[in-house]
């Protein structure tokens, strides 16, 4: 028997990314139809999906939903394997330029309860054949975008009956989706769902407690996080909630598409290259240190981060390096958007060390590939990361990844050898941090 599966987020790779959850979105879906299962996935409409989606057409007409008018489900499918994509059609609520979340202040949008319980919404109605011609049996969520599987738990009451079993994958706890208890009433969930028992949390209401209570199974990115996640410390509130789901709560290591990731055929990179065959990383390293101004020092230690800039990614750890790191003659990259104070405070470090140090804010994901590829280093000086999956973008392009703070062991990693780069910012006794958050 073929399983029907609905997979249901925010971001998808390569339409729209503003982290990892787009890459597992993008790359998990395919993987399952590979071994045989029967996978669609669901999106809001943002212009960059509506955009890349081939051969769309109608599947219903939904009409006013959320204070959105003439809302209707499309179907199209992604160009590069013809995975199905079913995208929410609302032009108030998605049809909106730049990041997916924010305005242009970086300020989350005002209505984002009603965007995004509307795909929580529609993902029920899926469930309960509102395409005639496929419905799933799991439905699967991810991250608190898609948290709403309650309006699953209304449909079953209403029913009598379950319309289908539903996961929920928790990427990042940090992000939890909180909004006014008065927003509760717009939803359109039973009343008794706002209680402890429910979706309240301290009085307000968050997304991601409801996707927690309310599903029938939660799964994390790797058994290291899923236990950290039900912790005082790393439970972000909700530790709990999670420890009393224990035998409920899977921690599933992340995975990485090859077929994207990969040195050797990765389609982003000027130069390819292999473990064997180095002479590409070196051209990569050379290509970047010329594209950011940087002294072309083939010697030099080059870290390079690709990050949201936030407290939780450790940036004001770094900056704090930046000093030792150049005094030691190594050089920084670092592309991404985030804080606007820790935007500004790393632009005054480029300005100041001009040719060791460069920043540029934004996101491309050319870039991205270009910037893993030709960094010795990937910085992650995170204060905590569930398995962020640029470590492990680091391990396939023989890019060693690094806390700022423990840079490099006293031991020399293959492809320092092979680029003969000596580790001269070594400081004795420091540990890597891969194999412990990866595990």
């Amino acid at each position: 028997m073929t399983i029907r599966a609905l997979h249901v987020a925010s971001e998808l790779y390569p339409f729209l990314k503003t982290g990892g959850l787009a890459d597992v979105a993008g790359a998990l879906p395919a993987a399952l139809v590979e071994r045989g299962a029967d996978v669609r996935v669901l999106l809001p409409g943002f212009p960059a999906v509506a955009a890349g989606l081939h051969d769309v057409r109608p599947v219903a007409q939904l009409g006013r939903r959320f204070d959105a008018p003439g809302v209707t489900l499309e179907q199209g499918t992604l160009p590069s394997n013809g995975l199905i994509v079913y995208m929410i059609r609302a032009a108030t609520l998605y049809d909106r330029p730049g990041n997916p979340y924010l305005n242009d202040e970086l300020v989350p949008y005002g209505d984002n309860a009603q965007r995004f319980a509307l795909l929580g919404w529609v993902a029920a109605q899926l469930a309960q054949q509102l395409d005639p011609a496929w419905s799933p049996q799991i439905v699967h969520a991810h991250d608190w975008h898609a948290g709403l599987a309650a309006y699953l738990k209304a449909a079953e009451r209403q029913q009598g009956r379950a319309p289908a079993r539903s996961v929920f994958t928790v990427h990042n706890l940090a992000y939890q989706g909180v909004f006014p208890a008065q927003q509760f009433g717009q939803l359109g969930l039973p009343d008794d769902f706002f209680s402890m028992q429910g979706v309240e949390f301290y009085g307000q209401l968050s997304f991601l407690k409801a996707g927690l209570y309310y599903s029938d199974r939660i799964t994390t990115v790797s058994p290291t996080y899923a236990r950290e996640i039900q912790t005082l410390a790393q439970g972000g509130g909700l530790d709990g909630l999670l420890r009393s789901r224990a035998h409920d709560l899977s921690g599933i290591l992340n995975g990485v598409d090859y077929t994207v990731w990969s040195p050797a055929n990765d389609a982003l990179l000027e130069h390819r290259y292999t473990a064997t065959r180095l002479a590409g990383k070196l051209a990569c390293k050379e290509a970047l240190q010329k594209r950011f101004g940087l002294a072309q020092k083939s010697d030099a230690l080059l870290f390079g981060l690709v990050s949201r800039l936030t407290e939780q990614k450790g940036l004001d750890l770094l900056l704090e390096t930046v000093p030792e790191i150049v005094k030691r003659g190594g050089q920084l990259v670092v592309f991404g958007t985030g804080d606007p104070a820790l935007e500004n405070d790393l632009k005054r470090v480029a300005q100041t060390h001009p040719e060791s140090v460069a920043v540029e804010l934004g996101f491309d994901e050319k870039l991205a590939h270009t910037i893993i590829a030709g960094s010795n280093v990937v910085a992650v000086p995170s204060r905590f990361e569930p398995c962020g999956l640029t470590q492990l973008y680091a391990l396939a392009y023989g890019s060693r990844c690094r806390s700022c703070i423990a840079w490099a062991d006293s031991r020399t990693p293959w492809w320092m050898h092979r680029l003969k780069i000596s580790p001269r910012i070594s400081p004795p006794g420091s540990s890597s941090m891969i194999s412990r958050r990866a595990a």
